[in-house]
């Protein structure tokens, strides 16, 4: 039974990549067409199974830095983020100033000018 095992796996190796290459879309299989990479990873079971997982996981470079994924990217490294957060924080410093610079009686949360809800003055 253990005699079989090899002729298993590289069945199963191939039917793997069959259905890899079957669902793999145009950037993966670098301008081959479907069927020439069929033919190869069926009739050269290892070999060509191996060169399509080598060839299809490999990242093509698009540029000096490389291709940037559409993914979510770390807030800290986002600078768009980054820099609305920055507008935020200046907008709060602005309407805090506004608001520490207006009159006693206008307080944001409703009361007087010395803590009384009434606006007169606490003894």
């Amino acid at each position: 039974m253990l005699r079989y095992l090899p002729i298993v796996l590289v069945v199963a190796f191939a039917v793997y990549c069959v259905f890899d290459v079957l669902g793999s879309d145009a950037r993966a299989r670098r301008g081959l067409p479907v069927p020439l990479w069929l033919l190869l990873v069926v009739l050269v079971p290892v070999v060509g199974g191996v060169v399509w997982l080598v060839v299809s996981r490999g990242t093509p470079q698009t540029g000096a830095a490389g291709p940037r994924g559409g993914g979510p990217v770390a807030p800290d490294d986002d600078p768009e983020f980054l820099f609305r957060l920055d507008q935020e924080r200046r907008r709060r410093e602005r309407q805090d100033g506004a608001q520490d610079q207006g009159p006693d009686d206008d307080h944001v949360d409703g009361t007087g000018p010395a803590g009384t809800t009434d606006g007169t003055p606490s003894s």
